[in-house]
Order: structure tokens, then sequence, then C-alpha cells
């Protein structure tokens, strides 16, 4: 990855998602990353074809998605940010599914200085983290 990319939301979900997937199942399948999302194929074709060229993901012969180092930087940061922000609002009494989508709004969003402060009160206080 260059510095010359600016890293969207949209391309932090996909990397997200792909992480996901592998972590679920151990390989990646375009078909995979359209279920998780909840988009069509030719969105993802779409996106991964921007992925490869930004340097996030490379494919295999048989059409394996894998994460390079950067890509899964980005969706290591994600998703830890998204689990992360998930307990602490289920921990707050807010319905798991309703927490979830909410960390996916949030996810993106917030800043380092926030989400490491949220990190500190989350250790301080004694809430677990996944």
């Amino acid at each position: 990855m260059t510095d010359t990319h600016e890293v969207t939301k949209s391309t932090e979900d996909y990397l997200e998602a792909i992480l996901v997937v592998k972590e679920n199942q151990g390989y990646v399948r375009s078909i995979d990353v359209a279920t998780e999302l909840g988009v069509t194929k030719p969105s993802v074709s779409y996106a991964t074809k921007k992925l490869k060229e930004n340097g996030y993901i490379t494919m295999d012969k048989a059409g394996m998605i894998i994460l390079t180092e950067s890509g899964l930087k980005i969706a290591e940061k994600i998703y830890t940010r998204h689990k992360t922000l998930s307990e602490f609002f289920i921990k707050l009494g807010v319905n798991p599914d309703q927490a979830r989508d909410d960390a996916c709004l949030i996810e993106h969003d917030i800043s380092e200085e926030t989400f490491s402060a949220l990190c500190a009160f989350i250790d301080k206080t004694g809430i677990t983290r996944e």
C-alpha cells in the first residue's frame, strides 16, 4: 500500500469481511465475501479489482482471495475496533444485534485518540475485551 491510496469505508468493509471469512472457514472466495456483506458477486468483483490494484489483496490460481500484509493490517485494525465496540455496547445493555450494527457505523470514523481512550477505560474498569 502506498500513502497515495485513501482507505475508504468500503475498502475497510471488504478487507474486514475477507478477514472474518478467512477466520471462519480458512479460505475466501468472492461468493463468500458477497454473502458476508450482503452484496452481489459483481460488486465483489469490482471491489476485488480495486483492492488488488491498491495492493491489499492477491488471488491465487484457484481464485482464492488472500490479504497482503497491508490489507491484513487494515482488516485487523477495523475488526479489532468492531469487536471492541460491539462488546462495549453489549456490556452497556444494548441488544447484541444493535450493538454490532452500531459498531459497524462507528468503527470507521472513531479517532485513534478516542478509541485508545475507550480501550483504556475498558481496561481500567475491568470490562473484558475479546
